[in-house]
């Protein structure tokens, strides 16, 4: 059984997390963006996303950097698959099973 100070700390944990996700939502629910905000912040979602599968296809060594071989070639049967379907759920179900596969058999 946890104490009751753990507790606190566990939900004031949640509540510090979930405040920055929650509130932006609720300041802007009533506010109307104009068009052009709308579309550029279309584009923050595949930013992020480019930026998290960019930094983990280098591999800094020393005093060079390298391609990271296994996050490549899983990142191609999932690029096909985001572009074919354009389905998020499907993509990231063959990204992981592609790193599975390479980690499993080939590392």
């Amino acid at each position: 059984m946890i104490s009751f100070e753990m507790f606190l700390l566990i939900l004031g944990c949640a509540i510090v997390t979930w405040i920055p996700r929650v509130l932006p939502f609720a300041f802007m629910k009533k506010v109307k963006l104009p068009s052009v905000v709308l579309r550029w912040l279309a584009y923050i979602p595949i930013c992020i996303l480019s930026a998290l599968v960019i930094s983990n296809l280098f591999i800094k060594r020393n005093s060079y950097v390298t391609l990271n071989w296994p996050v490549l070639v899983a990142a191609i049967p999932t690029l096909i698959i985001a572009i074919w379907t354009k389905s998020l759920s499907l993509t990231v179900i063959v990204g992981v099973a592609a790193m599975a596969i390479i980690q499993y058999f080939f590392l």
